[in-house]
């Protein structure tokens, strides 16, 4: 359904997408309230959406998930196979998880969480969070959809072999990572075997409440033993630990020597907790030299600075090339600073860092 051609270039085009007529309406209203926030269009299905956004060419999308016909999952999927948008989901917070999961892991860039379903002045409460979000999503410099996130299936078998005979360089791989994050890892992590050598610990840009929910379908795709990450968990080989969403993840040794992680609150003053640096950072302190970091794609610099604490202990990076990832962001921080050792594409990446791990000191 058309609105209005936009008069002021500068302002951000904003598609909304939701079953409800009232819910629609509403949310048009809200984002109405900003200056900088245009709403030039309204969809009310799947498939109007997909017209829509060829109508309009809109700069972020505002999508529900549980609509008629073509919902908001299969949406996302043939836009992004169309163009790629920042999609920002709205979903009803209890009815929600595994579909928000879905549509994350689909390339939507963030969500909120719709206090009700019902026509009530309610859903005002979320105007100001989704108004930042909007705003923060229009920023995104997305790039084409990377080809190699569309073969991720349950399929996907380990495809690094490793030679029993080899001692591995490093003690453990950290993977920093966010927007773009849930697909590539779920095409990452996959390929590398039950054998594995060395931890993997993740940091996830994700909201609260979905690291568990992801981490047991990443677990269920894997080889490797793919948890959630809570103080005093083992560090050990074949298991891989995802930061969870609200606490920064790091490193200590119990009293019988044993790495283990470390959840913690502090610092607060980052722009995003669990922070790659913070990660990075522990990392380097516990590992020394042994110590391999990943930078992965996503928006901002978080990882810059813990990759230059992991390269002064004596440690390697590698960084996503450009061409594979959805925003090239965190590793362009970490290359233009001259902290990268290596550049993989995410097809190549499981290879990558199995060849850097088992090289020569």
């Amino acid at each position: 359904m058309s609105i209005t051609q936009p008069n002021n270039p500068n302002l951000i085009k904003v598609l909304v997408v939701d079953d409800s007529a009232y819910v629609r309406k509403v949310i048009k209203k809200m984002l109405s309230n900003s200056p900088f926030i245009e709403v030039i269009g309204i969809a009310h299905d799947g498939e109007d959406a997909l017209e829509q956004v060829a109508k309009h060419n809109p700069d972020v999308v505002t999508l529900d998930l549980i609509m008629p016909g073509i919902d908001g999952i299969e949406f996302i999927r043939q836009q992004m196979l169309r163009k790629v948008l920042p999609i920002v989901i709205v979903s009803i917070a209890d009815e929600g998880g595994k579909k928000v999961l879905d549509a994350l892991d689909a390339g939507a860039v963030d969500f909120i969480h719709k206090p009700t379903a019902l026509a009530t002045d309610k859903i005002f409460e979320i105007q100001d969070d989704l108004i930042q979000k909007v705003k923060k999503a229009a920023k995104l410099p997305l790039n084409p959809y990377p080809p190699a996130l569309n073969l991720v299936t349950p399929d996907v078998k380990p495809s690094v072999a490793i030679s029993p005979s080899s001692t591995p360089r490093f003690d453990i791989v950290l993977i920093g990572i966010s927007t773009g994050g849930p697909q590539a890892l779920t095409y990452l992590i996959p390929q590398f075997p039950e054998d594995f050598p060395v931890p993997i610990a993740v940091v996830l840009h994700m909201p609260k409440g979905y690291t568990k929910l992801y981490s047991e379908r990443l677990n269920h795709y894997c080889s490797l033993e793919v948890i959630e990450a809570h103080t005093g968990d083992l560090v050990c080989p074949g298991r891989v630990l995802i930061a969870t969403a609200g606490y920064h993840l790091g490193f200590e040794r119990n009293q019988e020597g044993v790495v283990v992680a470390k959840q913690q609150s502090k610092p607060f003053d980052l722009p995003h907790r669990p922070s790659v640096d913070v990660l990075f950072q522990s990392g380097a302190q516990v590992y020394g030299d042994r110590t391999l970091g990943v930078v992965m794609t996503g928006m901002g610099s978080d990882g810059k600075q813990g990759a230059a604490q992991i390269k002064s202990h004596g440690g390697m990076i590698i960084t996503e090339s450009e061409s594979s990832c959805v925003v090239y962001g965190m590793p362009r921080s970490v290359v233009e600073a001259g902290l990268s050792d290596r550049s993989a594409s995410l097809k190549s990446m499981a290879h990558a860092i199995n060849e850097l791990l088992f090289s020569c000191a």
